[in-house]
């Protein structure tokens, strides 16, 4: 959405998001909630953490904005951009109707039409592109959808890119646009955005968490030979499988009772002592005894399954992370203090 004046503040459109979310009531939320992806939730979640008091002039002003959106983009999909823009005007009169169109346009995401896209389609879409490119790309797009498309790469082309995303903090909106509508283009696809602040160190910790083993372990060994204390950023943002040591009892109960017990037994063939004894020493007797005698009989095990079965893992304690279940820490940082 568009930022705009309100009587006694100018609200961001995060801000403003917020404010409707909480103008909803916590039922109605929560079913909003069921349709945003990790990202738009953990933004929503922040904003409003840290909303002020709201005037009823505010409040009023933000709910008359997400109505007429709300019909406007009932009225684009009924019967296009012309019809949708003409009954406004009747209603509204030029003015408020282009505005309105405006917001509609400005409220899109960038490279949404990508959202559906395979992460092989994009591969392809992206061969012979310069590493900036591939990186503004790859910044818009889910982690898990980037982590897939950068194990295909080159390893020395991998680090350019990683290095590349790590300096898109922000980037001008002309940019963004310019590289939507040539990837566009090449899909066949219509999209148009305003949407600039992806990117960053945080986004490269959550594209190495979905990366498999070995492209991870490549590409931090190389960019440590030029940027080692980007590595040593991204590390203290990661978890690793070996951070399990690092949960409380309660915690790795609680996700242990989520994960299959096969991922478990294969997933601890190649882990730390450590990280063994915490895990069996949170199971029951029952249990122990189980995983034990699996683990005896388990052989020939391919490292890449036991990758496969750590990851597995790993997202599920991400999840329950999200969920405030969990809390993660990398190597014994963010210590919780009674």
């Amino acid at each position: 959405m568009k930022e705009s004046s309100s009587s006694e503040e100018k609200l961001s459109s995060a801000s403003k998001a917020a404010a409707f979310i909480v103008a909803l009531g916590e039922d109605t939320a929560a079913e909003v909630y069921k349709h945003l992806n990790d990202e738009e939730i953990e933004e929503l979640s922040l904003e409003i953490a840290s909303i002020d008091n709201l005037s009823q002039d505010q409040i009023k002003e933000i709910m008359d904005e997400f109505y007429e959106l709300f019909i406007t983009q009932k009225l684009i999909a009924e019967g296009g951009q012309t019809y949708s823009y003409n009954v406004l005007v009747s209603a509204f009169g030029k003015d408020k109707a282009k505005a309105i169109m405006e917001r509609i346009h400005n409220s899109n995401r960038a490279f949404e039409f990508l959202k559906n896209v395979d992460y092989k389609s994009i591969l392809t879409m992206l061969q012979n592109e310069l590493p900036q490119t591939i990186a503004c790309v790859l910044s818009h797009i889910s982690s898990k959808k980037s982590a897939q498309i950068l194990a295909e790469f080159p390893n020395d082309l991998q680090v350019e890119i990683f290095r590349r995303i790590a300096d898109l903090d922000s980037i001008s909106p002309e940019v963004v646009r310019s590289v939507e509508e040539i990837m566009a283009e090449k899909l066949s696809s219509d999209a148009s955005v305003n949407v600039v602040d992806f990117g960053g160190v945080n986004y490269l910790a959550d594209v190495m968490n979905n990366l498999d083993m070995r492209t991870e372990k490549t590409i931090m060994e190389e960019l440590n030979e030029t940027d080692p204390e980007l590595v040593d950023e991204i590390q203290k943002l990661m978890f690793v499988f070996d951070d399990i040591a690092n949960l409380d009892n309660r915690e790795i109960q609680t996700f242990l009772r989520e994960c299959d017990t096969k991922d478990i037994t294969i997933a601890l063939k190649a882990a730390s002592p450590d990280v063994v004894k915490v895990i069996l020493g949170n199971m029951s007797q029952r249990q122990q005894e189980t995983v034990k005698t699996d683990m005896q009989y388990l052989h020939n095990v391919r490292m890449r399954d036991v990758e496969e079965a750590q990851r597995k893992i790993i997202a599920v304690i991400r999840k329950l992370e999200e969920t405030g279940e969990i809390v993660m820490s990398k190597g014994g940082l963010d210590e919780i203090i009674p």
